[in-house]
Order: structure tokens, then C-alpha cells, then sequence
């Protein structure tokens, strides 16, 4: 089955402080839920606040991302699933729970040939 990634740039989410809570629980269950419905691989967001360094072939660290990348923050989930129906199914779940549009893509096929 093909996997996807469902996410949003944290900026995205233009929720008031008083919501914040409510909107965690949400998405919290929707993550919950693919787990249950067995889809679900990882969900997890990114830590804005941590060191970013782009890893050069030799192990050389450079500070920053690329130049054209900018930032990239905020929550990420990647599903199993059989058709792009049921992956914007899901997306829309997490984007009713989190309040905020989600990008949509396939992963490639990254098996060996």
C-alpha cells in the first residue's frame, strides 16, 4: 500500500490560547484513531525551537536549512493506506482536528529494484 504524508507548517494554525487545549486533545484522537484503524506509521511534529544543520556527505555540519527550504515546522503524519481516497479522508480528519488545511502527498516508491 502506498504511504502518505499528511502535514502543515505550524504557522498554519491560527488558533486563539483559550482553543490550544481542545485542538491538541483533537488531533491527539484523530492520530488515535489511525492508529486503531491500523493505518497509522508515525505522527509526531517538529520542534521548532531545536537546532536545524544540513549533514554533508563527509559528516561536515552547515547551520540552517536550504536556502530555497526556509523552515519547515510543524506537524507531520504519515499513513498506510490503500487509496488516495482514504488518505484525504484522513487528512481531513486531521485538518477538522487541527483546525488548519493539510498538504497531501505520496511517497515515492522506495524499494529496491
Amino acid at each position: 500500500m502506498p504511504h502518505y504524508l499528511i502535514s502543515f507548517p505550524g504557522s498554519a494554525m491560527q488558533i486563539g490560547e483559550e482553543d490550544f487545549p481542545i485542538v491538541v486533545e483533537e488531533s491527539h484522537a484523530a492520530v488515535a484513531a489511525a492508529q486503531e484503524a491500523g493505518v497509522l506509521v508515525f505522527a509526531g511534529g517538529l520542534d521548532e525551537a531545536s537546532l536545524l544543520v544540513r549533514v554533508a556527505a563527509d559528516g561536515s555540519e552547515q547551520s540552517g536549512a536550504y536556502p530555497q527550504t526556509g523552515s519547515l515546522a510543524g506537524g507531520f503524519t504519515v499513513i498506510d493506506v490503500p487509496t488516495r481516497e482514504d488518505a484525504v479522508a484522513w487528512a481531513a480528519r486531521i485538518a477538522a482536528a487541527c483546525r488548519c488545511d493539510q498538504e497531501l502527498r505520496v511517497f515515492a516508491d522506495g524499494s529496491a529494484t
